[in-house]
């Protein structure tokens, strides 16, 4: 009877390690598939954070603008001067209304703007911004006439600076990742 039993089992380490190995070929592209998710959303996240750091420093630069300029009027729309930062990207602004100031587009690349070598400067290369500058908005969105704190005369600009990271040379709103900021700020005088 013990010689049945063995014959029975003949051939069963084959089937077996063939089971195992499919088992653990499916569970490896699994965690690799898992993995190359993860990596990627880490990207875009980091991708998307540099970008938000690319807008804030267009407000930082806008801001210096503001205070070394002697005068600040509302003349045409931006869209005619940027390559990316749109009134489009602004909803409470009056598409047909905006004026910005001095009709100044300021545009300048992260690599300018911190020093930096090797890699890092490469990849701060990759990073831009652009912003515009108007008067505070009213409740309709029109830009046209300024707003002033009552009893004073400071005046509310509102600055719009987007960040985008380029690919190609180009930010597009269909290939980049670009984020729209805005800030108020009051010009005391």
């Amino acid at each position: 009877m013990k010689n049945k039993f063995k014959n029975n089992e003949k051939g069963f380490a084959l089937p077996l390690a063939l089971l195992l190995l499919v088992v653990m070929t499916i569970m490896g592209v699994t965690l690799v598939s898992i993995t190359s998710k993860d990596h990627k959303a880490n990207i875009n996240k980091d991708t998307s954070q540099q970008a938000f750091y690319a807008a804030e420093s267009g407000i930082t630069q806008a801001k210096k603008y503001l205070v070394d300029t002697t005068t600040l009027t509302p003349q045409n729309s931006p869209n005619s001067k940027s390559r990316f930062c749109k009134t489009s990207f602004f909803p409470n602004l009056n598409q047909s209304t905006v004026k910005a100031i001095n009709t100044y587009v300021g545009k300048e690349n992260l690599s300018t703007l911190i020093i930096a070598s090797g890699e890092e400067s490469t990849r701060l290369s990759k990073y831009s911004f652009e912003y515009f500058i108007t008067y505070t908005p009213d409740g309709d969105g029109n830009t046209s006439a300024s707003r002033k704190k009552s009893g004073t005369n400071n005046i509310y600009y509102t600055i719009y600076s987007c960040g985008c990271n380029e690919r190609k040379d180009k930010c597009t709103a269909q290939s980049n990742i670009i984020v729209p900021l805005e800030a108020v700020v009051t010009l005391i005088k």
